[in-house]
């Protein structure tokens, strides 16, 4: 496949941001080049972002076919594109409770005349393109109050908190002399490798950290930096990813742009560089989750509304919500495709996943815009959701009582009624989990399959599912009960197991392909990962139990500065140092950081968290009138599921 085109930003400074549009049919420009020098107050467009189906968004001029690739190139800064210049545009907000938000003005009133400048093989040509002033500024000042940030007990900040957020200023990365992100970690002693570039997913808790502090232009810098990122063609051997894949990280480089100018760009990684070239499923599902968490956290909706984040977050739901050949209403991804970045038999529809894509729906719901022509989308993901809160809820869970059901299951069954629907053998059960799992807890399991189940407990997939609702409320409440109940195993000496127990022996050289970094009770293999902790605070603050996560950031502060903030702890109970662990890992100070904060504030922290939606219980969308069953399973799994 021919790649796209690249795009060059430039920024005030003139450095450029690298980036690449979506292939669109080219259009005839004029061959007269612009005669202007003055390249004061210009403005770019992706092409790709922009143009409706009869190219009238942005007021853009029509142009006819061409057979050459058009490239960009603005000058001057990258500004705001205001998402109420048209009412035009195709994308729109959805929600079965959408905000009220600013009304649209079409007018020829207070208009600035833009350029866009496209470059073909016969040249540069300049376009013009109308912005309205006052709607700009009418959706820069279209506020709500943002919640102030409060130490509740009158306390000063830590010497640890200030030794945290000191290593944090210091992890920031700046692009066009703004920041941007932070590294995934600032350990001087070690090999950068990919540890010097921005992740999303190692971004989040940063963000969190830096909204909770009133510092948020970094964190709307990062969302509409990655935003232009999204949707490369980058290929691994002629294979390229389906649009709307957001990268896994990106890194601010260099580029000779002539003898005398050198200029900064932004590059992304996909995937294409990673060990085991595996694109991130869950770096688009954090960026919408990051994107509510904006709003939520700083009163200002605008962002969400811009033309551009709505057309990027579109792309996004049309990837995850694909038909495939799938019969589950959970996504099918690979080893490799979340936190977990390495082979650790995880294939086919992990938790994590599971949980971050529901979130990522509920946050979508509340932001896309309602209209006629995003009715479709919003139809989708209420059916999703309602699907894949019964799956998860129904199959994944195991308590006590699911056990013993599994443990008499017969196998072979054919038919619509069947209660060992995906042929799980007795056998499976593995010997730890008889004398592991407590009377009055349970979890949900790490993945679910046909003739499969990994009984493994996955910490951030079930941490997850409480903050977002995925599980019911007693549901919710025995995971917590599980994880009090099994201290010693999962929070130890440094909170939290990434997962319970590790693989060993064969199931070790099996399962992770004898992995020398994912030995056992090491990095994924049962490591003990302390940016976990804000997630886990989360959970405890949503279901009164704060006093847990109170314990576990009291034990994380105790060490993790005389350890150097390392990425993660090896042994059983997490007593050493990670054996490959980076040290000053980003993500561990960040999430310390979020989880003091989200104790001091916990109404704030219950400002990102979901709780029950009912009328996702209501629906129902197995259309039981072409199947000809006379129940509906989901009406049996609410009986004895939800409270």
């Amino acid at each position: 496949m021919k790649p796209s085109p690249r795009m060059f930003i430039s920024c005030k400074n003139s450095s450029s941001f690298l980036a690449r549009c979506h292939p669109i049919t080219p259009r005839t420009v004029s061959n007269n080049p612009s005669s202007s020098s003055s390249t004061n107050n210009i403005r770019m467009l992706c092409f790709a972002r922009i143009m409706t189906a009869n190219h009238t968004a942005f007021r853009l001029p029509s142009f006819g076919h061409s057979t050459s690739r058009p490239r960009i190139f603005p000058s001057a800064a990258t500004t705001r594109i205001n998402a109420d210049v048209t009412n035009n545009s195709t994308v729109a907000d959805v929600g079965l409770k959408p905000r009220n938000l600013s009304s649209v003005k079409d007018d020829n009133k207070n208009m600035e005349i833009e350029k866009v400048y496209v470059k073909t093989d016969d040249g540069i040509d300049e376009k013009s393109f109308a912005v309205d002033e006052e709607d700009n500024a009418r959706s820069e000042n279209k506020k709500e109050a943002a919640p102030i940030i409060k130490n509740n007990n009158g306390e000063d900040e830590t010497e640890v908190e200030r030794e945290a957020w000191k290593l944090l200023q210091e992890a920031l990365v700046t692009y066009c002399d703004t920041p941007v992100g932070t590294v995934a970690a600032n350990d001087s002693n070690d090999e950068a490798l990919n540890y010097d570039q921005v992740f999303i997913r190692d971004f989040i808790p940063s963000a969190l950290a830096f909204l909770l502090k009133g510092e948020t232009e970094i964190v709307k810098n990062f969302l509409l930096h990655t935003l232009q990122l999204q949707s490369w063609e980058k290929t691994v051997d002629c294979y390229s990813p389906g649009q709307g894949l957001m990268p896994a990280s990106f890194k601010v480089k260099t580029m000779q742009v002539d003898e005398e100018k050198v200029e900064e760009v932004l590059d992304p990684d996909f995937g294409e560089s990673a060990i085991g070239r595996v694109a991130p499923v869950d770096s688009g599902l954090w960026w919408i989750i990051l994107l509510r968490a904006y709003g939520k956290l700083t009163g200002d909706y605008s962002l969400q509304e811009r033309v551009d984040v709505q057309t990027g977050l579109q792309m996004i739901l049309n990837l995850c919500l694909t038909d495939g050949f799938d019969m589950f209403p959970s996504l099918l991804v690979t080893d490799g495709s979340c936190m977990i970045d390495r082979r650790m038999g995880i294939h086919g529809h992990p938790l994590e996943i599971q949980a971050l894509f529901y979130s990522a729906l509920r946050s979508a719901r509340e932001m896309v815009k309602a209209d006629d022509g995003s009715k479709n989308l919003v139809r989708e993901i209420n059916n999703r959701l309602s699907a894949l809160s019964f799956h998860i809820r129904e199959y994944y869970w195991l308590d006590m009582k699911k056990m013993n059901e599994i443990y008499r299951y017969k196998t072979e069954e054919y038919s619509l009624d069947a209660t060992n629907k995906f042929n799980i053998y007795p056998e499976q059960i593995p010997g730890w989990l008889m004398d592991w799992i407590p009377q009055e807890g349970g979890y949900l399991i790490g993945n679910l399959q046909p003739a499969h189940m990994d009984f493994r407990f996955f910490m951030l997939g079930n941490l997850w599912s409480i903050v977002s609702s995925l599980g019911t409320p007693k549901q919710n409440k025995s995971i917590l009960n599980l994880i009090e109940e099994k201290w010693d195993d999962l929070v130890g000496h440094m909170p939290l197991k990434i997962c319970y127990p590790a693989l060993e022996s064969e199931d070790w050289r099996i399962i992770t392909g004898s992995d020398p970094k994912n030995t056992p009770w090491s990095y994924h293999n049962g490591g003990s990962w302390p940016t976990l902790l804000w997630q886990f605070t989360l959970a405890c603050i949503k279901m009164g139990k704060s006093e847990l996560a109170e314990d576990a950031v009291a034990l994380a502060e105790k060490r993790l500065p005389v350890d150097s903030w390392p990425e993660y702890y090896d042994t059983r109970t997490g007593r050493f140092i990670g054996k490959q662990a980076r040290l000053y890992q980003t993500w561990t100070l960040a999430g310390f950081l979020a989880s003091k904060m989200f104790l001091r504030n916990p109404e704030i922290a219950a400002m990102l968290c979901w709780e029950e939606d009912l009328e996702i219980l209501e629906t129902c969308v197995c259309a039981l009138s072409k199947s000809g069953r006379a129940k509906c399973s989901r009406d049996v799994a609410k009986s004895h599921i939800l409270v």
